[in-house]
């Protein structure tokens, strides 16, 4: 009975081991690197396109929220600090402006490791701003980072530029 037993071992072990296999090569084939960088470039641009158009009233117009939110609201958390941001209409308006262009680039795949790099300095000062909002602001410098990293994939206008300077 120990030497059936001993025999059935390895293969029930094999047999797993082929299932594990299997399914890891089915979520590749879904998970394709193409489809995972144009995934990671819609879901960082989209929650900086919806705070940047809220700061605007029309075009290169902020809304006087933006203002009050840099110049009353926002602090910069630095050591020795909260300190007011200096400047606060300039900062609205650039962060506007940030908000709004590098989601854009991210989406269309153009300077996509740019804008990527964009949000995340972004980022960074959105978490100097909002200490505690960590939890996301984490998410959303990893994001930046594989785009900065692997770039924007081949549904991008920056690999058909690529592909074009390659073909030449």
């Amino acid at each position: 009975m120990v030497s059936h037993r001993q025999s059935t071992e390895p293969s029930n072990e094999a047999a797993m081991i082929k299932l594990i296999d299997k399914a890891s090569r089915m979520v590749q084939k879904v998970a394709q690197p193409w489809l995972t960088q144009l995934v990671l470039r819609i879901a960082l641009a989209v929650p900086f396109w919806k705070s940047g158009m809220l700061k605007w009233h029309g075009f290169l117009q902020l809304n006087d929220t933006a203002i009050t939110l840099f110049t009353d609201e926002f602090q910069l958390h630095l050591p020795g600090g909260p300190y007011h941001y200096p400047m606060p209409a300039l900062v609205a308006f650039l962060s506007g402006c940030g908000e709004v262009t590098f989601p854009v680039l991210l989406i269309l795949g153009l300077g996509t490791r740019f804008a990527a790099v964009g949000l995340l300095l972004m980022t960074c000062i959105i978490e100097l701003t909002v200490p505690d909002g960590w939890p996301i602001h984490i998410t959303w410098a990893a994001m930046a980072l594989g785009i900065a990293a692997w770039g924007p994939g081949r549904i991008s206008i920056d690999h058909l530029f690529a592909s074009r300077v390659r073909g030449s």
